[in-house]
């Protein structure tokens, strides 16, 4: 009897940590998210980061898939403090079509060719710093490309996906919005 009473409070012991940690894993988070679906590789000779039709850009189901991305934070109820995105097209659109409204990083654009591949370094410092330094009460949100991401937590993101880290870059969760 004493064993299985003590066994009991094992178990309610338990639970109730992990809907503790369940509970806190919705505040103090950094969610990285890969832009939505915007078909090809890479961006075309022309690129031009002020003229949006020189780049790739979002097609019908990028589109559905950034307004599904702000749904998922609204039905999770994951309150956002700020939501960074880099200043390419697809980057900016996921944002804007998800949360409405966004600040812009140069830090998180694209260096996967030349000629911005040579800002490699110094983005990936000062999304470090930037990162280290932040203060917020709940969550933040980057959208971003692949490569950053990849560089950043060594994680390999589908277009639409989102991972919640921690502040000291540790992958708690991902999420694949189709």
């Amino acid at each position: 009897m004493k064993l299985n009473l003590a066994l009991l409070l094992l178990i309610l012991l338990f639970s109730f940590n992990l809907l503790k940690a369940n509970t806190l894993e919705k505040n103090q988070s950094i969610y990285l998210i890969r832009h939505a679906l915007a078909p090809g590789n890479g961006d075309p000779i022309n690129f031009d980061l002020l003229d949006c039709s020189t780049q790739r850009n979002l097609n019908d189901v990028g589109i559905l898939q950034s307004k599904e991305i702000g749904q998922f934070f609204s039905e999770n109820n994951i309150k956002i403090d700020d939501v960074y995105s880099s200043q390419w097209c697809r980057c900016k659109d996921t944002a804007s079509y998800a949360f409405n409204n966004f600040k812009e990083l140069s830090f998180l654009n694209s260096f996967y060719s030349y000629p911005f591949n040579v800002n490699r370094d110094e983005q990936m410092r000062d999304l470090r710093t930037f990162i280290s330094e932040l203060e917020y009460k709940s969550n933040v949100v980057f959208v971003t490309h692949y490569v950053v991401i990849a560089d950043l937590v060594d994680y390999y993101p589908k277009s639409g996906e989102i991972i919640q880290i921690d502040k000291d870059l540790n992958i708690i969760n991902t999420f694949l919005i189709n």
